[in-house]
């Protein structure tokens, strides 16, 4: 079993996204800023995909990515950005600091569904 990790300050979208994903059969932890979602990457090695987003309090999702990459025990981890930043110019520097994959909010159930099992086939 697969286990993502979900940063986002909001509590609404963390619920959304956890059911999808344990509907599909992930096992689902949850922070709601970049320094707690660091915590718990330390403490949960099998951890193999991060849900980022990029506006939070205390540290953004840009840079909780740019310290995940940073960090060579993380080099395999997949992250993706799921989030409201639409701007070309953000969506291209998330790629270029590290980031897999991108999903733009709002989204359903099958468009996060077909981006995590593109992840998953690079895994």
């Amino acid at each position: 079993m697969y286990k993502v990790l979900i940063v986002d300050d909001s509590r609404a979208i963390r619920e959304i996204e956890k059911k999808y994903l344990e509907d599909l059969g992930f096992e689902v932890l949850e922070a709601q800023d970049g320094m707690e979602a660091l915590k718990i990457l330390e403490e949960n090695p099998d951890i193999t995909i991060i849900l980022l987003d990029w506006h939070m309090p205390v540290m953004n999702g840009y840079e909780c990515l740019l310290r995940i990459r940073s960090n060579p025990k993380w080099a395999n981890l997949k992250v993706m950005m799921v989030t409201t930043e639409n701007q070309k110019k953000s969506v291209v520097e998330a790629i270029m600091a590290g980031a897999n994959e991108y999903l733009m909010k709002p989204f359903d159930r099958e468009m996060l569904e077909i981006k995590i099992k593109y992840l998953l086939k690079e895994v």
